[in-house]
């Protein structure tokens, strides 16, 4: 089901979001000082591009500067990004067959506005310790 969630996300949404994510990533690494912002989005965009079976979980060891760079990643480029999964989340929960997807849009709000100090895990690895 994973797999299937994940085909007709990438056509529907996953690409489109995936490129907004590089396209700030980019952006982003054109400084030495932007460089750690633009691998956050490059690494939120693979999250993006392929979100069923990882969930996004926090870091109990992230400290204070992940808290200042969670302030200029939301100044530079959270917010548009947020932006962008409640538009397509909106539109994808039109119908039906949209509503898992549109959910799918809305849990990736989060990350968008504050990746610092949160790590993008796979469903399969957090059981592998039962």
């Amino acid at each position: 089901m994973k797999t299937i969630l994940n085909v007709v996300w990438l056509v529907l949404c996953g690409f489109w979001m995936f490129l907004g994510y590089l396209a700030a990533g980019l952006l982003l690494c054109i400084t030495i000082i932007g460089i750690p912002f633009g691998l956050a989005a490059f690494r939120i965009g693979i999250y993006a591009l392929w979100p069923f079976g990882h969930r996004v979980v926090e870091r109990r060891d992230a400290g204070s500067p992940s808290c200042v760079g969670n302030v200029l990643w939301l100044v530079l480029a959270g917010w548009w990004l947020a932006l962008g999964h409640i538009t397509t989340g909106i539109v994808l929960c039109i119908t039906i067959i949209g509503i898992p997807l549109g959910i799918a849009n809305f849990k990736l709000i989060p990350v968008s506005l504050m990746p610092f100090g949160k790590e993008i895990v796979s469903t399969d690895e957090e059981f592998a310790g039962w």
